[in-house]
């Protein structure tokens, strides 16, 4: 394998449009991307475009948004298969005029024959190499008769091997390897010849994937060789799986990478967190930034056992990353979320920005996604003066109307709130009262918020201000008041 610092490694991502980017993909484009911003090679980006009955043109732009939202910047110009067809039908041809493939006349039909008598027999379900044995003149024959033939390469006898840098030595009997069609009847290459001509003609030297393509691997080594070409390394990464152990699939419907976007996800949470699925650095640490991981990256780090993608541990990395952002920064984000919930106006938060700093800096070590701050936070915004219903059954008895109009006594002569002036109030009203603080505290934080938890409740009532804060006491004595069983 060539030194880390080897500027000739060249690796790719190869999504196909027949579905969105899901983490599976996105986790095997991270993998080759920090190998080659580790070694100073180039990664680059073809699109799988082919399969004319699943590709579709609208999904090339959501697949390269969410590359994009990952930070994987690709640094050549995108292949697209769809625009290379010539050149795999030359490379077919060159394969049988070598003598190493061979034209194949079986129509479908025969095919599926073939198949249940040698499923009726017991025996592996590969092609009898009936074709092959055909002698040159009836070739000759069907080929000026104008018969259709697809092109099979010729497997030939021993056994194929090599390396894998996650699993290491591999090998197959050339029994096992079927003498795979190359090229349909209707001129169209197949996925095993696509794959090789453009990871040749791109200079791809190392080529990692999902686990799911080592047969592939071995039938394509076969195209190589039949070629004349140089054979890359290759690894194949343990696959991801959902929680219920199936594999992570655009055809199950797993989420679009996009969409964790929408639902509050950083990029460099969702980067980090699947960086280490099928991958550890051996440290004891599973926080990185970006940069620290194209230090650490090698693929002597490879995991060979399959990974289990856990939303919620993806939560936990969010949170870490979303304290490592500034205030500013997470405000950005918040803003339009905002925005769209209803709660305020963009003009109001762009004449009140450093107020939505101090919001968002009082709520991020309670939230999970950006999403939170919305979630969470929009009695600092908004209050419809609705309350959870069973806090408000704890916590808005009788006792607690006398206990806030008491608290309301000690705020009404402050010029302004601060956290330490809240904290005397609430102090006083408790001992004017002869109960404890949390008696106070636990209804004040009802009725000013609307939630039984939350950030610091000085704090809080600090940032919304003496006329906020009375006015929601207020209210809140009013409800208790009109709320029967309560009073």
């Amino acid at each position: 394998m060539p030194e880390m610092t080897d500027r000739s490694i060249r690796v790719r991502i190869a999504p196909s449009p027949t579905g969105y980017l899901h983490v599976g993909t996105a986790r095997t484009a991270i993998f080759n991307w920090l190998f080659a911003r580790h070694s100073g090679g180039k990664f680059l980006v073809r699109i799988e475009d082919t399969d004319q009955a699943r590709s579709q043109a609208d999904l090339i732009a959501p697949i390269l948004d969410a590359m994009r939202w990952l930070g994987l910047q690709w640094d050549e110009a995108i292949t697209y298969q769809s625009q290379r067809l010539d050149t795999y039908n030359a490379c077919a041809r060159r394969i049988l005029e070598l003598g190493r493939g061979y034209r194949c006349f079986c129509t479908p039909a025969e095919l599926e024959r073939g198949r249940e008598e040698a499923k009726a027999r017991k025996q592996p379900l590969r092609y009898d190499r009936r074709c092959l044995r055909l002698p040159p003149d009836e070739i000759a024959r069907r080929v000026a008769a104008g018969m259709p033939y697809a092109i099979r390469i010729l497997v030939p006898e021993g056994e194929t091997r090599f390396h894998d840098l996650v699993l290491g030595d591999l090998g197959r009997h050339s029994d096992d390897i079927e003498d795979m069609v190359i090229a349909r009847s209707d001129g169209s290459a197949t996925y095993n010849l696509a794959v090789v001509v453009d990871d040749h003609e791109m200079g791809i030297t190392h080529v990692i994937r999902g686990n799911d393509h080592v047969t592939n691997t071995f039938k394509q080594i076969h195209v190589y060789r039949a070629l004349g070409w140089e054979i890359p390394q290759f690894g194949h990464l343990p696959l991801i799986l959902r929680p219920d152990k199936k594999k992570v699939s655009k055809r199950l419907g797993d989420k679009d990478v996009n969409q964790y976007s929408r639902e509050g996800i950083l990029p460099e949470a969702m980067f980090n967190y699947l960086c280490l699925l099928g991958w550890n650095p051996k440290t004891d640490r599973e926080i990185y930034t970006r940069e620290e991981l194209i230090a650490l990256f090698t693929p002597a780090y490879f995991n060979a056992s399959n990974a289990v993608f856990d939303e919620e541990k993806l939560e936990a990395f969010n949170r870490e990353h979303l304290l490592r952002r500034s205030n500013h920064d997470l405000a950005t984000m918040a803003a339009p979320l905002l925005v769209e919930a209803g709660l305020t106006t963009k003009y109001w938060l762009e004449t009140r920005w450093k107020y939505l700093c101090e919001v968002v800096g009082l709520l991020k070590d309670r939230v999970r996604r950006v999403t939170d701050f919305a979630a969470l936070g929009g009695y600092f915004f908004a209050f419809d003066y609705r309350y959870d219903a069973a806090a408000a059954a704890k916590h808005f008895h009788g006792g607690a109307a006398d206990l806030l109009a008491r608290l309301a006594d000690q705020l009404e002569p402050l010029a302004e709130l601060t956290a330490d002036n809240c904290e005397r109030a609430v102090e006083a009203a408790a001992a004017a009262a002869g109960v404890k603080k949390a008696s106070v505290i636990h209804p004040t934080r009802l009725a000013i918020s609307g939630m039984p938890a939350g950030p610091g409740l000085y704090e809080i009532m600090a940032l919304l201000g003496r006329s906020a804060v009375l006015e929601r006491l207020r209210k809140a004595i009013d409800y208790i008041h009109a709320t029967p069983g309560a009073s």
